[in-house]
């Protein structure tokens, strides 16, 4: 996502901050407010937009792209990233003061094909909110589709193993 709209989706912006900014945008972060809200892949944002996020972290306020005004907000942060931070900090790619504000609670999940036990609750899982989002037919995987479903490396993790149980959703039209 280029680094202006990054900003725009998490601070908002004013109408006419940028090219195509008509009207004016409540950003994620002013949304969250007294609530929480989630970072995903916070290992790729930019330096600039590391920074914004300390100054919410730390101060509490955001500022609207185009606006010199700032607004409180008391925000929870969950992120979550596949990169190891202090490799990227050592290699100056992401602000040390950002990670310590980050881990207060580090919580380590191993990648899908070291855990494939849960292989079978999270194909369970996909398949109800498939089912419900396209109200379909319940289905189920057969033992032996999950023993080949254990076998498969995930490289892309649980994301993958979803987009695999929506295909074979999709494709199959029977109900095992």
């Amino acid at each position: 996502i280029p680094e202006e709209l990054i900003e725009s989706e998490l601070f908002g912006h004013e109408r006419g901050a940028f090219t195509g900014a008509s009207d004016k945008q409540t950003g994620k972060f002013e949304l969250a407010d007294h609530g929480t809200i989630f970072l995903d892949e916070i290992g790729d944002m930019s330096a600039r937009t590391q920074a914004k996020v300390l100054r919410v972290l730390q101060e509490g306020e955001v500022e609207r792209l185009g606006s010199s005004r700032t607004t409180k907000v008391d925000v929870r942060v969950i992120a979550a990233t596949n990169k190891d931070l202090e490799v990227e900090i050592a290699q100056g790619r992401f602000r040390e003061d950002l990670f310590f504000r980050l881990s207060v609670i580090p919580i380590p999940v191993a990648p899908l094909r070291e855990r494939l036990d849960d292989i079978t609750a999270l194909v369970q899982h996909f398949v109800s909110l498939f089912v419900k989002e396209n109200n379909r037919r319940p289905a189920r995987f057969a033992p032996g589709a999950l023993d080949v479903l254990r076998q498969a490396r995930w490289r892309g993790n649980v994301r993958e193993l979803r987009n695999v149980v929506e295909r074979l959703l999709i494709m199959i039209d029977r109900d095992v």
